[in-house]
C-alpha cells in the first residue's frame, strides 16, 4: 500500500497528471474514429515520447490503450459502428437499446460497468504483480527463451483468420528483428550493404509505416459514407438506468470483469476475445436468450466490463514478465526499451516509481474517463464530422515528421513509406500486422536468451527440457503450432435466408 501511495504521489504531479488526461482523452477520440485504433495512434506518438520521461510516456500511451474502449462504446451505441474491434459486440444490443429510446441508459451501463471492471482490474494488478515478479526472478535464459516462444505461439494461435497467415507474419516479424548486428559476434547481417541498417530496423519507422501510413492509404481509397447518428442524451439523469436495467446488469458486469481479466492475462487473448466470450456466456446463462441481439441489457453490460478488464489484465505479463500480451502492449514494451527501461521482475524493486506510477495512473485515468464520457457524448460524436481527407492529411504529416525527428535521418522516412505500402498490401489480403510487431519486439529477447542458454549448456538442446517450466512452455508451443497447421474442414453453407434482416 505504501508503494501504491508513492505511485499516486507521482501521478498527481501537474505534468504527469496532464499527460494522463491527454492519454485518456486521445483514447476516447481514437475509439470514436472508426479504423484508426490504439495501435496506429500509439505508433504515431512514439517519437513524441523521446522527449518525455519514461513514466509520463507510458502513462500517456497506456491511457490511450484503455481509453479507446470508452470511445468505441459511443459509436457502437449511437451509430452501430464499432470504433475499435473490441466494441463489435456492443453494437448488437447497445444499438438496439438506443433505437428503443434507451441510448442514455446503454451508455450509462457501459460507462459504469467499464469503470467497475477497470478499477477491479487495476486492484488485481496491484496485488498480483509483486508475487508474480518474485516468481519470475527464478527464470534463467532457457526459461525466458521458452516463455518468449510460447508467447509468440499463443498470439499466433488466437489471432483471427488463417493460422498459416499468422505464422507467416510471426516469421516476418522475427526476420525484421534479426536485421542489424549479431548480438553475440557484432557482425552485420541482412543489411545488404546498407550502412543505415547496421543498427537494425528502428521500431518507430516500422510501427508508423505498418499502421500509420498504411491506415492513410486505406482511408484514401475508401469511399466516404454518410453516417446516421441517433440522438445523444443531453442531461446527466438520462444516463441513469432504471431499476430493472440496473438489476439485470449487475451480475453480468461482475462475471465479465473476472472473465475479461483472466483472458487478458493470456498472450493473444486480450479484450477482443474477452468480449465475445462474455457475450456467449451471458447468452448461455440467460433465461431469455432470444432477447440477445434485440436490446438485452446483459448482452451490453457483460462484454463492456470484459473489454476493460481484459485491457487491464494485459498489463500483468507486460509489467511482471516483460512479455506483451498483444500488439499494443508490444508497442508499450518498445516504448520502455526506447527509454532504456526493461519491464519485468526487477522493475518493481529497482524502479518502483515507474511501476507504481503506471498502476496508480490507471485508477486516476478510469475516473477521468467516467467524468469525460458521460457529459461530453454529444461533443465527441461531432468529431465524426471532420472530413476524412483532412484527417488523413493530418495523420500523414504527423507520421512523416515523427519518423524524421527521431534520428533526423531521411532513410527512416523511406523505410516508413516502404513499410506503409507493405502494410497496406498485407492488410488488404487479410494478414494480421499486429503479429509482426509482437514478433519483432520479442525476437531480440528470444534470440539473446536462446543463445545464452546454448552457451551455458555448450550447445546441448536438452537445456530447453531440463525443468518443469521449460517442458511446460515447450509442450504449449508444440501443441499450438501443430493445431494451427491442421487444416479446418469447410463449414456447410447455410440455407439462403427468406427475408432480408433489418439494419
Amino acid at each position: 500500500m505504501e508503494n501504491l501511495m508513492g505511485g499516486f504521489a507521482t501521478v498527481f504531479q501537474p505534468a504527469t497528471l496532464a499527460y494522463c488526461f491527454i492519454g485518456v482523452f486521445l483514447g476516447t477520440v481514437v475509439g470514436i474514429l472508426p479504423g484508426l485504433g490504439p495501435l496506429t495512434t500509439i505508433a504515431i506518438l512514439l517519437p513524441i515520447t523521446y522527449k518525455m520521461d519514461v513514466t509520463s510516456a507510458i502513462i500517456m500511451l497506456s491511457g490511450i490503450y484503455y481509453g479507446v474502449a470508452y470511445g468505441g462504446t459511443i459509436t457502437s451505441v449511437l451509430m452501430r459502428i464499432p470504433g475499435e474491434a473490441s466494441s463489435v459486440v456492443t453494437c448488437l444490443d447497445g444499438y438496439e437499446m438506443a433505437r428503443k429510446g434507451r441510448a442514455g441508459a446503454a451508455l450509462g451501463i457501459a460507462a459504469f460497468g467499464s469503470f467497475f471492471a477497470g478499477t477491479i482490474g487495476v486492484v488485481a494488478i496491484s496485488y498480483l504483480s509483486p508475487p508474480l515478479s518474485r516468481w519470475v526472478l527464478a527464470f534463467g535464459p532457457a526459461e525466458y527463451a521458452m516463455v518468449m516462444l510460447s508467447g509468440i505461439s499463443l498470439v499466433t494461435y488466437f489471432s483471427s483468420g488463417s493460422k498459416l497467415k499468422a505464422l507467416l507474419m510471426a516469421a516476418f516479424g522475427l526476420l525484421l528483428g534479426a536485421v542489424g548486428s549479431d548480438p553475440m559476434a557484432a557482425t552485420p547481417r541482412l543489411t545488404f550493404g546498407v550502412f543505415h541498417l547496421a543498427g537494425g530496423i528502428d521500431l518507430v519507422p516500422l510501427a508508423i509505416g505498418l499502421f500509420g501510413i498504411s491506415e492513410v492509404l486505406s482511408m484514401a481509397l475508401q469511399k466516404p459514407e454518410k453516417m446516421q447518428v441517433l440522438a445523444a442524451p443531453t442531461g446527466f439523469l438520462q444516463f441513469m438506468p432504471n431499476r430493472d436495467e440496473a438489476r439485470r446488469s449487475a451480475a453480468p458486469v461482475v462475471r465479465g470483469t473476472f472473465l475479461g481479466f483472466l483472458v487478458g492475462l493470456i498472450p493473444g487473448g486480450g479484450a477482443v476475445l474477452a468480449t465475445f466470450l462474455s457475450y456467449a456466456m451471458e447468452r448461455k446463462l440467460s433465461k431469455n436468450p432470444d432477447e440477445f441481439g434485440k436490446g438485452a441489457v446483459e448482452g451490453l453490460a457483460g462484454p463492456e466490463a470484459a473489454n476493460n478488464a481484459g485491457t487491464a489484465g494485459a498489463f500483468v505479463p507486460l509489467l511482471c514478465m516483460g512479455v506483451p500480451a498483444n500488439a499494443i502492449t508490444a508497442l508499450l514494451l518498445g516504448a520502455f526499451m526506447i527509454h532504456g527501461v526493461a519491464p519485468g521482475p526487477t522493475i518493481i524493486e529497482r524502479q518502483p516509481e515507474i511501476f507504481w506510477g503506471v498502476v496508480a495512473s490507471m485508477y486516476v485515468g478510469n475516473v477521468m474517463l467516467l467524468i469525460l464520457n458521460l457529459p461530453l457524448v454529444g461533443l465527441f460524436v461531432r468529431i465524426l464530422e471532420v472530413p476524412r481527407a483532412w484527417l488523413a492529411s493530418i495523420i500523414l504529416i504527423v507520421c512523416l515528421v515523427g519518423v524524421y525527428s527521431t534520428n533526423s535521418a531521411a532513410m527512416d522516412v523511406l523505410l516508413a513509406v516502404l513499410f506503409g505500402v507493405v502494410g497496406y498490401i498485407l492488410r488488404r489480403y487479410g494478414y494480421d500486422l499486429g503479429i509482426v510487431i509482437l514478433a519483432y519486439v520479442l525476437g531480440g529477447v528470444f534470440e539473446r536468451s536462446l543463445r545464452q542458454a546454448l552457451a551455458i549448456s555448450d550447445g546441448d538442446l536438452a537445456i530447453f527440457v531440463s525443468s518443469p517450466l521449460t517442458i511446460t512452455f515447450a509442450v504449449i508451443t508444440a501443441v499450438l503450432v501443430v493445431i494451427a497447421m491442421i487444416p479446418r474442414r469447410a463449414s456447410p453453407k447455410p440455407a439462403q435466408a427468406t427475408s432480408t434482416p433489418t439494419r
